[in-house]
């Protein structure tokens, strides 16, 4: 195995070499003032309930000041706290409760685009063509005289062109603004050493403050290729920036993550950096070489359906990719833009157990894991209303990510939003109700399904059988072979399939995870069974359960 060069031989793996992650989406995961958004106080609330799931860290998606434009992503101020989330004192609140209970906490930088209501944005519109404010970003001449043809033939992410003109009825100003994401979303141009020097001044904020890591938005994004030629062809279906080559993956990126390395070494604890970078595994390999990024989510892995041969296949390249740069794989399944395993699986019962024995064989992996909220209670991907829909990419492309967004719900009844929101009377900010009036909480943001409850976190805490309990059991006998040593970082594994459908990794250590994919049960192989997504038949795995063994 190659090892990481950046630290001795003889240190101790850092905390997050084996830890599983839980991201929280602020938006949907607990609301304290009834406005029916989710908030940092709910967050603080709810707490005790990701210690008691054992999780080592939260990854906080985006809560710094944004219009809102793309649920959070397209940040206006940095440093700030939106106030739809709180303040600034309620986030180091957050902060040092969670560090009393043993759990670190990631924030979410995006530093590939900001929002139209940046200041240095709009100092950048308010300037001239050519001036140091729109060198900031990238903004280009008008192909033709008239301002009508765009600098290139590159689309956005969300559909349409990625390019918008900065003042649409000037017939002096015929500059166009790049925005690989929603108009709202100009990209920051990377070449101009003040947008590196801001980058640093923003990290230096939020781990001055103390948090342990920053997860990196569109990580493989920030430099486009010299000129900003046009594409060789322009795709029909927008698959994120891997349609488009010359957005991304550029190579000056890595020297921007090597300064990031150094920074985040220069704390007495070390920083974390995990880059969304959506790359096959042998391109997103090259982002955690030994002085640049710690970790990047195995994108491969996240996307899989229920086959055999992708699991075995993509758990094979990742085990090599891991072989050449020292660097663990970041095991994930499912985030606020994929659709659930459940509905991806199947749906119904079928994608239940599926998705029960995928996050079983997703806490066995050698790594680390990162888990979704509303991952361990099974939930499914909801078909929300049309009329209720706040993707932009549904808007512009058609595509909606809100059915995985839908607030959690933590208790059967309905009132309250399942629990997401506090029943009666509040003293929060009065957004969509009369403080005080006992009118109660207000709509949440996105619909919640009738029957939401059959899911809820204190339902399914009762009932040895449910998704929750699985993953709770899952986690703590992860938590015993960590600290036994048995599960270590840098453990190398060996992908294999069966014919009768089984997916094993046997991990370095002496344990083989399992996967029973094909139609009929099947045998473990020898050893001692430690966990089960389903109870064994006759001594056999089910078919769409998962087992991890302890070797003979």
């Amino acid at each position: 195995m190659t090892e990481n060069r950046t630290r001795p031989l003889d240190a101790p793996a850092p905390w997050w070499s084996t830890a599983v992650i839980y991201e929280v989406y602020p938006r949907s995961f607990a609301d304290s003032d009834g406005d029916g958004v989710g908030d940092l106080a709910g967050i603080r609330q709810r707490l005790p309930y990701l210690e008691s799931l054992g999780v080592h860290g939260i990854w906080l998606t985006p809560f710094q000041r944004s219009p809102q434009v793309d649920q959070g992503y397209d940040i206006s101020d940095y440093c700030a706290v939106d106030p739809l989330f709180g303040t600034l004192a309620e986030f180091d609140a957050l902060l040092a409760d969670a560090h009393a209970r043993g759990i670190h906490v990631l924030v979410d930088i995006v530093p590939n685009h900001t929002s139209t209501e940046n200041e240095l944005f709009q100092k950048a519109l308010a300037a001239q063509p050519g001036s140091p404010e729109r060198a900031m970003f990238h903004f280009v001449d008008s192909m033709d005289a008239a301002g009508l043809v765009p600098p290139n033939n590159w689309i956005s992410v969300f559909g349409g062109s990625a390019w918008h003109r900065a003042h649409p009825a000037s017939t002096t100003d015929l500059q166009w603004y790049l925005h690989l994401f929603s108009s709202a979303q100009p990209d920051w141009n990377w070449n101009n050493p003040a947008v590196v020097d801001y980058f640093d001044r923003v990290l230096r904020f939020w781990f001055d403050r103390g948090v342990d890591g920053i997860r990196i938005d569109v990580a493989h994004g920030l430099f486009k290729a010299p000129g900003l030629p046009d594409a060789d062809s322009v795709p029909v279906v927008i698959d994120g920036l891997r349609s488009n080559p010359l957005a991304m993956d550029q190579e000056p990126v890595h020297a921007i993550y090597r300064r990031w390395r150094r920074l985040a070494q220069s704390y007495d604890r070390e920083r974390l950096l995990v880059g969304e970078v959506n790359l096959e595994p042998q391109r997103a390999g090259r982002y955690t070489r030994p002085d640049e990024l710690h970790q990047t989510f195995a994108f491969a892995f996240a996307r899989l359906g229920w086959d055999q041969e992708a699991w075995v296949s993509v758990g094979s390249e990742l085990e090599r990719v891991r072989v050449e740069t020292g660097a663990d794989p970041s095991w994930a399944l499912e985030n606020h833009d994929l659709v659930r395993t459940v509905t991806r699986f199947g749906g119904g019962e079928l994608g239940a157990a599926r998705a029960r024995a995928a996050i079983v064989a997703l806490l066995g992996l050698p790594g680390s894991a990162y888990v979704f909220q509303g991952q361990e209670l099974g939930l499914p991907e909801i078909d929300v209303p049309l009329a209720d829909r706040a993707d932009p990419m549904w808007t512009r492309g058609g595509v909606s990510r809100d059915g995985a967004r839908v607030p959690l719900p933590w208790d059967p009844d309905p009132a309250g939003a399942f629990g997401f929101s506090p029943v009666g009377p509040t003293v929060g900010s009065g957004v969509g109700y009369e403080v005080g009036s006992g009118v109660g909480p207000a709509r949440p943001w996105l619909p919640q399904p009738e029957g939401w409850g059959d899911w809820a976190v204190s339902k399914q805490l009762g009932d040895a059988a449910s998704t929750l309990s699985v993953f709770t059991g899952a986690m703590r006998s992860r938590a015993e072979l960590v600290a036994s040593g048995v599960f270590r970082a840098g453990a190398a594994a060996r992908w294999s399939g069966t014919p009768d459908g089984r997916v094993m990794c046997e991990r370095q250590g002496g344990v083989t995870v399992v996967v029973a994919m094909g139609d009929a049960a099947v045998p473990l192989p020898p050893g001692r069974p430690l966990l089960t997504s389903a109870p064994l038949v006759a001594g056999l795995l089910p078919p769409n359960a998962a087992a991890w063994v302890q070797r003979s």
